[in-house]
């Protein structure tokens, strides 16, 4: 026992005395590893041209804090998982990598949230834009094959402040099917005053119509209302006329200002008019959740982000252009190849890649069910049957000539016009293979987009060759991981900011700060 205590007793510990006053301050500099993060987010702004970003300020009044130094806390604020301005000035009292960054500058959090909200927004694609083209000269990245993939991004709004266009358009079929009761009635009891009278048909039903036609109905009334002639007037009427006097136009506006807020959408959420509904996936939930979100795009090369775009489409077959119109616009035509999975696989998109000379590896829907021998036994579908192009007709599994039998046009939704051929088969009555190529009582018609066809040979051609199935198992390990890590690593799941110009700022200095993060890594 006493053998215990004679140890213990000759235990040392190291000074310690937290109210020790140092002669000399320590160095912030020496206080940060030689290979700290922060060092390469210093050292790579420092070397950037922010002209662009300095001619937001005005000159006059006040001193402003220097746009390179927010830049830098701003950046890599998002590389350290720091998303909230208030979380950025906190990091600038309590991180001693931030202070370094900021020179011991104490921005607060308005100064940080409005350099990022107003300041940003026309120069942060340009300083994005740099930053990769650092990347090409050191050899990181080369531009010529990228890989494209997209997320949805949950946006900072109310799930329950919805407005949907479906609901729109029913209410204004509601509308005008009373108007239209109203008029059939003013008919019935006014018919010498509405004979020279047409109701206007539901397409030009707005604000300003509803007024007239009401107004008609009145004028049509006026005389049998006055002269109280009960036997003719339903007072229901006449009240259900002044409810819609005093109260459709006003919704009919309505109306209109949500439609042209939608501008073609489905929805949109009141608290985020950019913000579309759209289904999330929940690791809880197998069909995901429907919430306000961005669709957000990025391309990717050695899993760096070459560029990013936001979108308010939920399909990504919509953004392919647009995106990499934003791509063309930064750098030029310098793209050589593009990989992307099935759902940008459409008749538009292969025709832009095709046009900028760019080779398409880019899987169409049905692509994976064709190496199937389910597909494959499936005599009667059109992909299965023969074509002739010299005759200009399919075979049947019979070996009937199917003719052409009429041509039209037909636009999507995206406005790009397709051209489809109709062809028929003569004699179908009898066959004995009938009942496994189609169910349809008349001789079989089939139709078929001829240029998707050929564009589609094109693509099956790129994506079974040696260099399309080393494409294909990359794109997964190039693009999905970025994602994945920017979501579940550093838990950006939510914009902290509203409407799709902010947004994009966000989107794009997440994108920033992973680069630079993957650089420091390198």
């Amino acid at each position: 026992m006493k053998s215990k205590e004679k140890l213990h007793n000759h235990v040392v510990f190291k000074p310690y005395n937290n109210k020790q006053i140092l002669l000399l301050p320590p160095s912030l500099e020496e206080l940060i590893a030689e290979n700290h993060p922060v060092r390469v987010v210093n050292s790579v702004i420092d070397s950037l041209d922010i002209s662009l970003l300095e001619s937001n300020y005005e000159s006059g009044g006040t001193s402003s804090y220097h746009p390179r130094m927010l830049l830098k806390v701003v950046v890599y604020s998002y590389l350290q998982n720091i998303y909230s301005s208030r979380g950025m000035e906190n990091g600038l009292k309590e991180h001693i990598h931030m202070m370094w960054l900021s020179g011991m500058s104490y921005p607060d959090h308005n100064t940080l949230n409005r350099f990022r909200s107003h300041r940003l927004k026309d120069s942060l694609k340009e300083i994005f834009r740099q930053v990769v083209l650092l990347l090409v000269e050191s050899g990181h990245i080369s531009l010529k094959s990228i890989y494209t993939d997209g997320t949805k991004i949950e946006a900072n709004a109310n799930k329950y402040t919805f407005v949907w266009g479906k609901s729109i358009e029913t209410n204004k079929k509601k509308l005008y099917a009373q108007i239209e009761e109203l008029w059939r009635y003013t008919e019935g009891v006014a018919a010498e005053e509405m004979a020279d009278k047409q109701l206007p048909a539901f397409e030009q039903i707005d604000a300003q119509k509803v007024r007239e036609t009401i107004s008609t109905l009145n004028e049509a009334l006026k005389e049998q209302i006055a002269n109280k002639t009960v036997d003719k007037i339903d007072t229901k009427k006449v009240d259900k006329l002044k409810y819609a006097e005093k109260n459709y136009p006003q919704k009919l506006e309505e109306y209109a200002v949500k439609e042209q807020i939608l501008n073609g959408r489905n929805s949109y959420s009141k608290t985020d008019e950019d913000a579309t509904f759209m289904r999330l996936k929940e690791d809880h939930m197998e069909n995901g959740q429907l919430k306000a979100a961005y669709n957000g795009q990025i391309s990717t090369e050695n899993q760096f982000i070459v560029h990013y775009s936001i979108h308010q489409s939920p399909t990504d077959t919509n953004t392919l252009i647009s995106h990499m119109e934003g791509l063309r616009e930064q750098f030029g035509d310098v793209v050589e190849e593009q990989t992307a999975d099935a759902g940008y696989g459409s008749e538009e998109n292969y025709v832009y890649l095709e046009e900028h000379n760019i080779e398409a590896y880019v899987k169409f829907n049905q692509f994976h069910n064709e190496q199937k021998a389910k597909f494959k036994n499936k005599i009667g579908h059109i992909d299965n049957l023969h074509y002739n192009p010299d005759g200009d007709y399919f075979v049947c599994p019979m070996g009937q000539h199917m003719t052409k039998v009429s041509v039209h046009k037909q636009k999507t939704k995206t406005g790009f016009e397709q051209t489809i051929t109709s062809y028929q088969a003569k004699r179908c009555e009898g066959c004995p293979l009938r009942g496994i190529c189609f169910e349809a009582k008349e001789n079989r018609v089939v139709q078929t987009n001829h240029n998707l066809r050929r564009l589609k040979t094109k693509a099956r051609e790129n994506l079974n060759s040696e260099k399309g199935i080393k494409h294909r198992k990359k794109r997964p390990c190039d693009v999905e991981p970025v994602f994945g890590n920017i979501k579940n690593n550093h838990y950006f799941k939510r914009f902290r900011l509203r409407s799709i110009v902010k947004v994009e700022i966000e989107l794009g200095l997440v994108a920033l700060a992973h680069n630079l993060r993957k650089k420091a890594a390198a």
